[in-house]
């Protein structure tokens, strides 16, 4: 049995602030950092063969504190990048419910929004491809970890598991510096062994953009 570790980054000001990052490269926070050091010490226990991140900072600079630890280098890949939100993109989420009422409608009600913001479909297809990817480089029974962002972590995840859009819903945001267990074998596929796993379990959730 394989196992892939889907991780989220750290803390940024524009998590705090509720800021829409998408594929904005905000770099992380203070919090965030001592977040990735916390994190990354449980992390290694767990031994892994490979780490994969997305190539924007605060997904690469959260690997890179287990990578440090593990003596491992980091596999860049841009599909494990955050969902395009567009226009949305350094706005509040107060400001985009004002200037754009429909779309942030369709957004909070699970649906696709339109526009200029990356399809929740094609989220899911390049997310689940860098996954697929990432748990090739496992050795027999290893583990991988993958340092990407939350939307992209849920989308992924979710197309990796075929689930559908309405049962993704049901899962709750990743909390930062937190993420999920997923085992493999040949019989039972994938299954997710653990979710919302971190060192900071009574922080508020940040917005998973």
């Amino acid at each position: 049995m394989s196992r892939l570790i889907v991780w989220r980054h750290g803390n940024t000001d524009w998590n705090a602030n509720h800021r829409v990052q998408g594929q904005t490269d905000v770099a992380l926070n203070a919090l965030g950092r001592q977040q990735a050091v916390d994190a990354a010490e449980l992390l290694i226990k767990m031994k892994p063969d490979a780490i994969v991140s997305s190539d924007l900072h605060r997904a690469a600079d959260t690997a890179a504190t287990l990578a440090a630890l593990a003596g491992l280098s980091i596999t860049h890949d841009k599909r494990l990048r955050e969902r395009y939100f567009g226009n949305w993109q350094g706005l509040t989420m107060t400001e985009v419910a004002e200037l754009y009422p429909d779309q942030h409608y369709r957004w909070t009600h699970g649906q696709e929004v339109g526009g200029d913001v990356e399809s929740l479909a094609d989220l899911g297809s390049r997310v689940s491809e860098a996954l697929h990817a990432a748990a090739a480089l496992a050795s027999p029974g290893g583990t991988v970890v993958v340092a990407t962002h939350g939307a992209a972590a849920r989308q992924g995840i979710g197309h990796l598991l075929g689930w559908p859009l309405e049962q993704l819903r049901t899962l709750r945001a990743l909390q930062n510096c937190h993420w999920v267990e997923l085992t493999h074998d040949r019989e039972r596929g994938w299954q997710v062994a653990a979710y919302n796993v971190g060192p900071f379990t009574d922080r508020p959730v940040p917005p998973p953009v």
